[in-house]
């Protein structure tokens, strides 16, 4: 049975129980209006007969004992009212339902803007994104980013949001140059393809950060080499600290154009996309 059959059911047999009441109420009321008294006075003729009664009996005086009480005075509520002060009386109930309504949405507003600052505040924390990331060891980086044929496998950073790649070219010339992006032979490129914000996984085939969304492709040094992305990979500013740390500064990012002089080779093999 289906729910819409259920539902019709139901419907009249909550028709059929209300007619049930109203004719049951009904057939009531007919049999009581229906039974006539029979030998039986009705009040205004026994009021009359008890009248007469009276009238032809002489009165006699009411005793001391059965004079009638005298009735009180009425008081007006109004006038008999205690008057209470404010101090006493506290709120009323008009003002506690005001003061609870602006107390209710006051907390309202006071946790939208909470939500909202924590929102819009820059994550300052260390070791956080939007601030200074330690990548690790500078020497161990650099071993890292080699594969034992020579070809190159980018280190993901998740905290900073960064593939740490080795920069082998020349920044003379380049579209870095100039630029904090290379400290140790290294640099950081952010995760984040420029044209519409998706991941840019790495393909080890051809060599380069291949774009699975809209196609665009860039090279292992974030150059632009094919697709709709409108520039080279963003870049992060780079440091080396006192303790040999490849530091990544997350709250730097650093954009260039498509460069015209490319300072790595691809594709080097077989695209992944």
């Amino acid at each position: 049975m289906s729910a819409t059959q259920i539902l019709i059911l139901a419907i009249a047999g909550v028709a059929v129980v209300a007619l049930a009441a109203i004719f049951s109420i009904a057939f009531r009321r007919g049999d009581g209006a229906a039974r006539p008294e029979v030998g039986r006075l009705d009040r205004k003729a026994r009021r009359r007969d008890r009248k007469a009664a009276q009238a032809r009996e002489p009165e006699a005086e009411p005793s001391a004992e059965q004079q009638p009480e005298a009735e009180p005075v009425p008081v007006d509520p109004l006038e008999a009212r205690e008057v209470v002060d404010e101090d006493t009386m506290g709120v009323t109930r008009r003002q506690f339902f005001n003061r609870g309504v602006a107390g209710v949405f006051g907390l309202f507003l006071a946790q939208f803007g909470l939500a909202a600052l924590a929102f819009m505040w820059p994550k300052l924390r260390s070791g956080g994104f939007g601030s200074k990331v330690i990548a690790g060891q500078v020497e161990d980086l650099a071993t890292q980013v080699f594969l034992s044929d020579g070809r190159v496998s980018p280190v993901f950073v998740p905290s900073a949001q960064s593939y740490i790649v080795p920069f082998q070219g020349e920044l003379a010339g380049s579209s870095f140059e100039g630029l904090p992006v290379v400290a140790g032979g290294l640099m950081a490129l952010w995760q984040r393809c420029v044209h519409l914000g998706c991941r840019v996984p790495q393909c080890e085939t051809s060599q380069g950060f291949e774009c699975p969304c809209h196609g665009s492709k860039y090279n292992y040094h974030g150059e632009y080499e094919d697709g709709p992305a409108p520039r080279n990979l963003d870049h992060f500013a780079v440091e080396i600290d006192d303790a040999g740390n490849l530091v990544v500064d997350t709250g730097t990012v650093l954009q260039t154009a498509r460069a015209s002089v490319k300072t790595a080779e691809y594709p080097q093999g077989p695209s992944c996309i």
